[in-house]
């Protein structure tokens, strides 16, 4: 691993962070749309899962090299996948989408959102204090 500035697991994983908890608020979204929907299944998205793994290998978010002297192209993560929610129980029609469930996932997963977007804004913050010598 190299010690360049760009080169930051943190800012790679709270990066990751915004990536996961974007898809989660999609998916939040689409469980809602389709709440009167038969049969439809409540999905979520587990990216912490993933952004540990990443992180305890080393790798993260794919670039692609055009010429050799650009930086290393580092592993690229896996990506986040949606997933069947577990629990909740069944209405008549097949469909386990719980509204309440939904809005609370949706207030907890946007404020997760500030805070890291305010924690890497602070990160890069203090990066330009210290290029510019103030």
């Amino acid at each position: 691993m190299s010690n360049s500035l760009f080169d930051d697991s943190a800012l790679r994983a709270a990066s990751l962070a915004l990536d996961g908890l974007s898809l989660r608020q999609e998916i939040i979204g689409r469980n809602l749309a389709n709440v009167d929907t038969p049969g439809y299944r409540a999905q979520t998205v587990d990216f912490e899962t993933t952004i540990q793994q990443a992180m305890k290998h080393g790798a993260s978010i794919g670039l692609q090299a055009t010429h050799a002297t650009h930086f290393a192209v580092p592993t690229p993560v896996p990506a986040f996948r949606a997933v069947p929610r577990q629990g909740g129980s069944l209405r008549a029609d097949q469909n386990n989408v719980d509204v309440d469930v939904e809005l609370a996932q949706m207030s907890e997963t946007g404020i997760q959102y500030q805070a890291v977007s305010q924690e890497i804004s602070q990160k890069l913050l203090l990066l330009k204090a210290i290029a510019g010598g103030a």
